[in-house]
């Protein structure tokens, strides 16, 4: 294959595009943090969804916050080529746990689509780039 082609600053297209994306994924859960923030369009959420945001305890406000805030700053280390992104996603993926620990915990009505999306969805993601950003690093493409 065509090195010009397939390459950009040393490394494949496919780093940057799967930097770009889970980065906007992950600031999507950060649009996500600030609603859930947010009493007026708390309010107008359905009874299941309220219950768990305004009975959620610091300590699993902190582990969402871990989790988005860390897949963000984990995929702009992705982007700047910085192997700390490795530990950010960890930190992330522990956050996205013990989030998923206080949904469950919570009892809540989601159906098992929506629990699914919300919750499994973000562990694979997170799981996937701690194992893309390792295999990065030994391929060169961060360090």
């Amino acid at each position: 294959m065509n090195d010009k082609n397939n390459n950009a600053g040393g490394v494949h297209w496919s780093f940057w595009a799967i930097g770009a994306v889970t980065l906007i994924y992950n600031v999507a859960g950060i649009v996500n943090f600030f609603t859930q923030m947010n009493a007026d369009t708390v309010a107008a959420m359905p009874e299941s969804y309220r219950a768990i945001i305004e009975g959620r305890p610091a300590w699993a406000t902190g582990a969402f916050a871990i989790a988005v805030f860390g897949g963000a700053l984990g995929c702009l280390l992705l982007l700047l080529r910085k192997s700390a992104a490795y530990y950010v996603f960890i930190a992330s993926l522990l956050g996205a746990i013990v989030t998923m620990i206080h949904t469950l915990m919570a009892g809540s009505d989601f159906g098992p689509v929506e629990f699914l999306i919300g919750n499994l969805a973000q562990l694979a993601v997170t799981a996937f780039l701690i194992w893309y950003s390792n295999w990065a690093g030994r391929k060169g493409w961060i360090g």
